[in-house]
């Protein structure tokens, strides 16, 4: 048996239990530290961590500086810019506008994980069948591909929410998803493509190992790394696209509190109420950032010749 042919036999051995050292030194564990150790990825981590949990815990969030109810609103109040426990001032309807940027977070994130999650399912499966087999199957998920490209983004998904008029968090979250797949699954056609020809493919094949077992086992780990970084260059992209799309009216809508609406609000109050505008544009943009960063040192981790 050749060594390729060894190797091979030996992954599809059955798994024993590693020592300590092997698990120690796995490469998972290896990238994390790295990952960890760095300050590119230490500091915008941190944050991305704050504002998952500030968008998972809205309301104790709030609480530390404002009364943590965003329906909590007296017309009295209307346009107050300071005031005793409550940093950001008042809105329009007399909210606390700390309480209702921070509450804000949950909508756009969560947008923005469910598009980046089922867009990046979607990517793997047709990209990791197309590249594989090629021959038909890759020549109708081309041309597919193709048609989507052929759209502009915005005014697509513009033009499916007013058609659908459903304004809700899954109907923005199904119209950005159906325009944010076809990247990612040509990056993971071609790297499929890339992967199935080499030395321990054909050894894994000459074995008699299924095609469906040569995909999921020995391709996709190998292949995966590429969409991972796009995914998580996504995620910023995503909560940008959500907040542009509720901007422009076709969003999100009230009484749903999201960076969004409140943009969309404040839009003709700048110059009255200039906070209005500069707390959620300051949250937005420090979480897009965030999210892009992150995916850049996630790209450094995963690219060998950036090590």
């Amino acid at each position: 048996m050749t060594e390729p042919a060894a190797v091979i036999a030996a992954e599809m051995a059955p798994e024993t239990s590693a020592g300590p050292d092997d698990r120690s030194t796995s490469p998972t564990r290896q990238m994390l530290r790295d990952l960890i150790t760095r300050p590119r990825f230490a500091i915008p981590g941190f944050l991305v961590l704050a504002l998952i949990l500030m968008a998972a815990f809205p309301g104790p969030i709030a609480g530390l500086f404002g009364h943590g109810d965003p329906y909590d609103c007296d017309l009295n109040r209307s346009g107050i810019q300071n005031a005793p426990g409550h940093p950001f001032g008042f809105d329009i309807q007399g909210c606390d506008l700390y309480t209702q940027v921070v509450h804000g977070a949950r909508p756009s994130i969560t947008i923005a994980i469910v598009v980046t999650a089922s867009s990046t399912a979607i990517a793997i499966a047709l990209g990791l069948v197309a590249g594989y087999y090629g021959g038909i199957v890759d020549l109708a998920l081309g041309r597919v591909i193709d048609v989507f490209y052929g759209f502009p983004f915005m005014v697509a998904a513009i033009v499916i929410l007013t058609a659908l008029g459903s304004h809700g968090i899954w109907a923005v979250s199904a119209t950005l998803a159906a325009f944010s797949w076809p990247t990612m699954t040509r990056l993971m056609r071609s790297t499929v493509i890339a992967t199935k020809n080499l030395d321990y493919i054909k050894a894994a094949r000459a074995l008699g190992a299924s095609n469906v077992r040569i995909m999921f086992r020995h391709i996709l780990p190998n292949a995966f790394a590429p969409v991972l970084v796009l995914a998580s260059l996504t995620v910023g992209g995503i909560i940008a696209g959500e907040a542009s799309l509720t901007y422009l009216g076709v969003g999100l809508k009230a009484p749903s509190i999201s960076w969004g609406v409140q943009l969309n609000t404040a839009q003709n109050y700048f110059n009255s109420n200039p906070n209005l505008l500069i707390y959620p544009s300051l949250f937005l943009c420090v979480t897009v950032l965030s999210f892009v960063l992150v995916g850049d040192a996630v790209r450094d981790i995963l690219d060998p010749k950036s090590r």
